[in-house]
């Protein structure tokens, strides 16, 4: 079966830089991905696209047209998707075969996967036609920096996760940015309560039954989780890809060592075989 990477979250969070990033990253390994656009309002790429809902609608237009703004305007092309999606995603994914892979890269309106019944009716189609697909969800890791924007973050996420129904991957891009990456290790596995916590203690007192309410809902459903992304660090990358990649099993006929392979094959030479993954 084919496969497909859906790349959503907030607007600016770097999902266009992971799709570039993931794209080098195996162009140098000699795998090929294939990369098609569903942000009707984007205007330039740093990867190549195999097919770009802009020949289907665009926001500017839509604007023009119809006087809205520019919310309102992809809000309107999503939905205009959604009812064209049998003849033009069947044309976009034409040629395909079992071993390809698809990263789709997403607008930014977070309402697509929270609410909206576009990206489900995508998704229900690709799974319709046999595509396994996984959903990677990118939020920016500057927002440890307010517990509130995180806790936002992190409910933003679940609720895409129960809305799409799909193997789910969380990831804190712009790591690279970050003077001392140490400090995102507690937000990988988070711990709602402490950080209910400290919002108590900087926020008004009637604002905390809601902080503390909030912190439960997340830990009953403990699904929250992420992995840390550096585009500057090739082993940050491929560890983001392994985990991406084993949600749906995508090459998993590949010659991948274990770790016992390395301990009974290749521990005089110190180094990791090709293809392993610590």
């Amino acid at each position: 079966m084919p496969y497909a990477q859906l790349v959503i979250g907030p607007a600016g969070s770097g999902k266009s830089t992971y799709v570039e990033t993931i794209f080098q990253h195996c162009s140098a390994l000699g795998q090929r991905r294939h990369c098609i656009n569903l942000d009707p309002a984007a205007d330039q790429f740093n990867y190549p696209v195999t097919a770009d809902v802009k020949d289907l609608i665009t926001v500017d237009d839509v604007m023009d047209e119809l006087d809205l703004g520019p919310n309102g305007g992809l809000m309107y092309c999503m939905e205009y998707l959604e009812d064209n999606l049998d003849d033009w995603l069947s044309e976009a994914l034409e040629g395909f075969g079992e071993d390809d892979c698809v990263i789709f890269d997403c607008p930014g309106q977070i309402e697509l996967y929270s609410h909206h019944t576009c990206f489900r009716t995508f998704v229900d189609k690709l799974r319709d036609w046999g595509w396994q697909t996984v959903a990677v969800y990118i939020l920016d890791s500057t927002f440890i920096t307010d517990g509130a924007k995180f806790i936002a973050g992190c409910l933003q996420a679940q609720s895409a996760m129960m809305l799409l129904e799909l193997p789910h991957v969380n990831v804190l891009s712009k790591a690279d940015l970050l003077e001392d990456q140490s400090v995102l290790e507690p937000y990988l596995w988070p711990d709602h309560s402490r950080l209910a916590e400290e919002l108590n203690e900087s926020m008004p007192s009637e604002y905390r039954k809601l902080n503390t309410m909030l912190a439960q809902l997340m830990d009953d459903y403990s699904l929250i989780a992420f992995a840390k992304l550096d585009i500057s660090d090739e082993e940050c990358v491929a560890d983001v890809l392994y985990r991406v990649d084993n949600a749906i099993q995508f090459g998993e006929d590949a010659d991948v060592k274990t770790s016992r392979d390395l301990e009974l094959g290749d521990e005089q030479s110190g180094q990791l075989p090709e293809g392993y993954y610590d």
